[in-house]
Order: structure tokens, then C-alpha cells, then sequence
């Protein structure tokens, strides 16, 4: 993955597109920005974004995991299409965020989703037996309607991760917390809105993130673009086709148990 980067020095491009947690599969990524941090003939990195977000914790584990390469090299995030949500968090780990003009930008939220199945059920004649231990270890389970206690937990549980987010983007983007939050509705801005709010820093195209980039790192424009390995599968099958069957996956999960996401839909 990295080993053919040898001198001289190089901008890497990376190319995260789709849901963070499923299409973007976090554990790849952040073994892909590990090889980043510690190459040295990477001087500079540009994320090519397009992505609603995701999963809240696979969010923070590559916004960290993004973080670490910005201590050592420049990382300039360039937002295409959409950067959202979860996908904003992680451009927050970047040095400078660039965005095309048409882009969507924001978000910053956290929802929960899950389908209520009971009335279904009870049509077909399907009764489901749930045995446990501990009186809410069943909440997020989508067979029955959720007391009130689970409501107020579950709300106490996205309050804690949003102000997180808040907190996380009012530090990176150097903002007053008020002022963030008076953004985070979960509303998306185009860039040049969210340049003026100071959620982005200029308003371009993958080559004035590249250009950028040369600037910050002080090297040539030589670029190497670096994307995960690939497994068996993607080899055998198409990229589309690979991310149509993995978010179909994420959909079933997530049909079967509450998930906490920065997401945009």
C-alpha cells in the first residue's frame, strides 16, 4: 500500500467516498492514514471528500486517526460533493478544509434510526421472546414501542455525543463553542456559506487543494494517489457494486438495532 512510495517527496490524495462505516470501511482507513503519518516521502496529504457521514464512533476513530498525520505534515480536506456530518468531523482534522463552491457543508448533529417492527410482526403472527438481565439491556431492540425511560436515556445519549461533536469542531476550527452550536442544527450551508461561518477555510477545486498543499508541505507538485488494499472481493467485483452490497448490509443492521450516527440523509 505504501511500499512503492519510495523519495522523492509526493502530496498523497486520498479518496474517502460514501458512508463512513460501511462504503468507508474504518479500519482500513485508519491503517491507510497510520502508513501516512509514518512515511517519509509523503510531505503532504489532500483527503478528496465525498461522504454524508456515518457512524458516530468510526467518525471520531478517523478524525483522530486524521489528526495524528496533521501533527506531523500538512493535510489539506477538500470536500467535492458532500462533506457532512461525520464527514465534516473528519475534515476538521485537517490543517485547511477547501470546498467546491457547489458543495454541501455541515450538518453537525447526531441522530439515532431504527425501524419499529412490533405492529409487523403482530400482523404476520411473529412473536419474539427477549430474556435478559438488566433492566434496559433490550432498548435499542426494534420488536417492541420504547418506555419513556428509554427515550430520556437515549436522548441524554445523543446530548452527550453532540456536544462532543461541538466541542471537537469549535477546537479544530478555532470557533467559539456558542457560535457552533448556533450552526450545529443539523442544516447544511454551500460553501461559501460555510466559509463565512468559518467552518471551511477557501472556496475551490481539488486543484486548489493540491495547490495548497504544495504550499504548506514545501514540495513539488508530485502526486501519488493511495486508497486502501484491496481485498479478494473488490478485485473480483466492481467498486460500485462492492459499495451497493456494503450499504445494503449497513441497512439490515441497522434495521435490527438503534445505531448513533453523524449522518446526513
Amino acid at each position: 500500500m505504501i511500499a512503492l512510495w519510495g523519495s522523492p517527496s509526493k502530496i498523497a490524495v486520498v479518496e474517502l467516498f460514501g458512508a463512513i462505516g460501511s462504503a468507508v470501511r474504518t479500519s482500513d482507513f485508519v491503517r491507510l492514514f497510520r502508513g501516512l503519518e509514518e512515511s517519509g516521502s509523503i510531505r503532504a496529504v489532500v483527503i478528496d471528500i465525498d461522504s454524508p457521514g456515518g457512524s458516530a464512533p468510526a467518525s471520531e476513530y478517523l478524525y483522530r486517526s486524521l489528526a495524528r498525520v496533521a501533527a506531523k505534515k500538512p493535510v489539506v480536506a477538500y470536500i467535492r460533493g458532500t462533506g457532512a456530518s461525520g464527514a465534516y468531523l473528519l475534515s476538521c482534522a485537517a490543517t485547511k478544509i477547501v470546498a467546491l463552491p457547489m458543495s454541501i457543508v455541515g450538518s453537525i448533529g447526531v441522530v439515532t434510526v431504527r425501524p419499529l417492527l412490533y405492529e409487523l410482526l403482530r400482523k404476520w403472527g411473529v412473536r419474539v421472546a427477549v430474556t435478559k438481565r438488566g433492566r434496559l439491556k433490550d432498548m435499542w431492540l426494534p420488536f417492541r414501542e420504547p418506555t419513556q425511560e428509554e427515550k430520556e436515556k437515549e436522548q441524554a445519549l445523543l446530548d452527550e455525543f453532540y456536544e462532543h461533536f461541538v466541542s471537537t469542531v469549535a477546537q479544530a476550527r478555532s470557533l467559539d463553542e456558542a457560535t457552533v452550536r448556533g450552526l450545529a442544527t443539523g442544516e447544511v450551508f454551500t460553501a461559501a456559506k460555510a466559509q463565512q461561518a468559518g467552518l471551511i477555510d477557501e472556496v475551490g477545486d481539488l486543484e486548489k487543494a493540491i495547490e495548497l498543499a504544495m504550499e504548506l508541505g514545501k514540495v513539488p507538485r508530485r502526486i501519488a494517489y493511495v486508497r486502501p488494499r484491496r481485498g479478494l472481493r473488490e478485485l473480483l467485483v466492481s467498486r460500485f457494486a462492492v459499495s451497493l452490497v456494503e450499504e445494503l448490509n449497513a441497512l439490515l443492521e441497522s434495521a435490527m438495532r438503534g445505531r448513533i450516527e453523524y449522518r446526513h440523509f
